[in-house]
């Protein structure tokens, strides 16, 4: 059994301050609603940059120092693992400023539920907010797919 697989890296990130938290209104119909900025890895790219870059083209704004603090996964249709670096920062600078991928707006994070949110973003959003959680995963068990916050 082979120990190497085809991978896809992406990253997303919470831009946060104090009790505010960015949330970017994504227009991709594959995977609409409130979600936070991130995208692609690009290859030879590495992890910090590419959310660093990411987060700079979809919100006009540079961070500083962020933070990894969980993972997203699942296997495609094509059986490629899909990952998703999370990540956190707190320290950015410019003027915020929407893209193609969506609008962006500060809101509070106890008013997050009431915004129409992207799949499985809220599951997601417990792995930024948690100290017990590090990983969201998809898996099948007898046909069905399942998911678990670890």
């Amino acid at each position: 059994m082979s120990r190497s697989e085809q991978a896809i890296f992406t990253n997303m990130c919470m831009i946060y301050n104090e009790d505010y938290i960015l949330v970017q209104d994504r227009r991709n119909p594959d995977w609409p609603g409130i979600t936070f900025p991130g995208g692609h890895v690009e290859y030879g790219e590495s992890f910090v940059e590419s959310v660093k870059r990411e987060v700079f083209e979809e919100t006009g704004l540079v961070i500083e120092n962020p933070i990894l603090c969980g993972v997203k996964q699942f296997q495609t249709k094509q059986d490629e693992r899909y990952v998703v670096l999370l990540f956190k920062a707190n320290q950015f600078k410019g003027n915020l400023k929407p893209s193609k991928e969506g609008d962006v707006f500060w809101i509070k994070k106890e008013d997050l539920g009431q915004y129409q949110l992207a799949h499985d973003f809220l599951d997601m959003f417990n792995v930024f907010e948690s100290d017990k959680f590090s990983e969201f995963y998809y898996y099948k068990e007898q046909g069905n797919l399942k998911k678990k916050l670890l």
